[in-house]
């Protein structure tokens, strides 16, 4: 049949690595939406203050575009952005970007064993292959909290730059990975600042530093160094990896010292006995996401802000009732309250063989092959699909072996060995007996999380990134079905 159409949907990191990778094995009938104006992903919409990467960024980038000038260990939300729309331009794929272009449905056509994509201002496109890279962090969630607020109010993936806080009395709602973040970015600028915290995080030391000049010159003349580096940061966070997997015999003792340098953490940088009591978290570490920090317990511990771990209870014009009856007066809402990661590919339609419904087939929890693939929904592929999320380690590698995944698939339509390739039944229920099987004796198992929907974990990974990676290296073609 020649070259596939691909249709990728979504231009972040996951959507342009898998446009590399099929123009590193030379396809080049791709097309990439995007519903934004320009490329980036959750980079582009997190422009909170202190907005950061808590993975080290000689790792959190791609293999292919590797940077031996970061500014620090840590990047921050710029750098990464920056890195990522300059990689992508030089490896040529900002061509392949038709942005402002919101996908609304796809639907298989049995007639023609292609996919129609079509958009909310009405242009359709056709493909062979279908790829949604959405991710599992692009659609904020604000809790339904009866009553109203008539100050500004917003969720820190959709910061207003135009409420200036100086001087403020601000809400903050939520206390997980971007609310450490943002709170320490906003606290010296706000007049009092009031976090209300439903479930307290486990927070451990940031080894974050800035590179001098002498590190930069240094990887310049030695780029050997830089893979180095990112091997070293591999190795680490496999071993954290291995740790939340529960089978491994390192799992108690490592998560027994990062639970000690946690307490230390905490004792060091809180003073009030009673602050300190009400951030200890009430689930064993690693259930909920483990969070780095050097500023969060200091900027908690001041005078003019106040933590609340009474529920939230309703809107009023003037600020926030809690359980116990108090009404906190505040001039501004911020929602620090995370993301719909659970509702896979939430925003589209996606209809399948015979009318399929994916949202139907998916009600009791998400669930794909390797993360991927649906049996009924052949030639479409989800990059960060269910159970591909870390607790530990870059999801870039994960994203990069789903994308060297699909260009091998790709790479056999084009060379006339399948024209259609779907999953059977039978691998996608293994597949999803090992998966839960395995979650439930790993530490994600242990408490209520955003990881969860319902009583399955739909979001995690179980095991090591270089498993998953080994798995996807090679199509396994005895999984899947295949239509000449």
């Amino acid at each position: 049949m020649g070259q596939p159409r691909v249709v990728v949907i979504g231009a972040g990191f996951g959507g342009l690595g898998v446009a590399h990778a099929l123009r590193e094995r030379g396809l080049d009938d791709i097309v990439v939406l995007e519903r934004a104006d320009e490329v980036g992903g959750v980079w582009r919409d997190n422009t909170y203050p202190g907005a950061a990467c808590d993975v080290p960024s000689p790792l959190y980038s791609w293999s292919w575009a590797v940077k031996p000038d970061w500014s620090r260990r840590y990047g921050t939300q710029p750098e990464i952005l920056d890195y990522l729309r300059k990689a992508a331009a030089d490896a040529g794929l900002l061509d392949l970007v038709h942005t402002g272009v919101e996908v609304t449905a796809v639907t298989f056509d049995e007639t023609t064993s292609r996919w129609r994509v079509a958009t909310a201002g009405g242009t359709t496109y056709d493909a062979d292959l279908v790829v949604p890279a959405l991710g599992q962090l692009s659609n904020p969630v604000v809790p339904a909290i009866p009553g109203g607020f008539d100050g500004p109010t917003f969720h820190s993936a959709q910061w207003r730059h135009d409420v200036d806080l100086t001087g403020q009395r601000v809400a903050v709602i939520g206390t997980g990975a971007s609310a450490i973040q943002l709170v320490p970015g906003i606290v010296d600028r706000v007049g009092t600042m009031t976090v209300f915290q439903r479930s307290a995080p486990y927070v451990v030391p940031k080894p974050d530093q800035a590179y001098r000049p002498r590190h930069h010159r240094l990887f310049r003349r030695h780029p050997g160094l830089i893979r180095a580096e990112r091997r070293s940061w591999f190795w680490l966070t496999e071993r954290f990896n291995a740790a939340l997997s529960g089978d491994s015999p390192i799992s108690r003792p490592l998560l027994g010292a990062l639970r000690l340098g946690w307490r230390a953490h905490l004792r060091r940088q809180v003073a009030d006995p009673d602050l300190r009591r009400r951030l200890v978290p009430d689930y064993d570490l690693g259930c909920k996401r483990l969070l780095f920090s050097n500023d969060w317990y200091p900027a908690l511990d001041r005078p003019h802000v106040e933590v609340v771990t009474d529920d939230v209870t309703g809107l009023e014009p003037t600020g926030i009732r809690t359980a116990d009856g108090r009404l906190h007066e505040v001039d501004v809402v911020i929602w620090g309250t995370g993301f719909a990661a659970t509702r896979f590919l939430g925003p589209l339609t996606v209809t399948g063989v015979g009318g399929r419904d994916l949202h139907e087939a998916w009600a009791d929890g998400a669930r794909a092959h390797l993360g991927m693939s649906v049996p009924g929904f052949p030639n479409l592929f989800c990059i960060y699909g269910p159970n591909t999320n870390l607790g530990g380690s870059s999801i870039v590698n994960m994203l990069e072996a789903q994308a060297e995944y699909v260009a091998q698939i790709a790479g056999r339509i084009a060379d006339g060995g399948a024209r259609v390739v779907g999953v059977r039944p039978e691998r996608y229920d293994d597949y999803d007996r090992e998966m839960q099987e395995r979650l439930g004796r790993s530490a994600f198992a242990g408490c209520d999380s955003w990881y969860l929907d319902g009583a399955r974990i739909t979001t995690n990974w179980p095991g090591l990134v270089a498993e998953y990676r080994a798995r996807l290296a090679h199509v396994d073609w005895n999984d899947l079905e295949e239509i000449r």
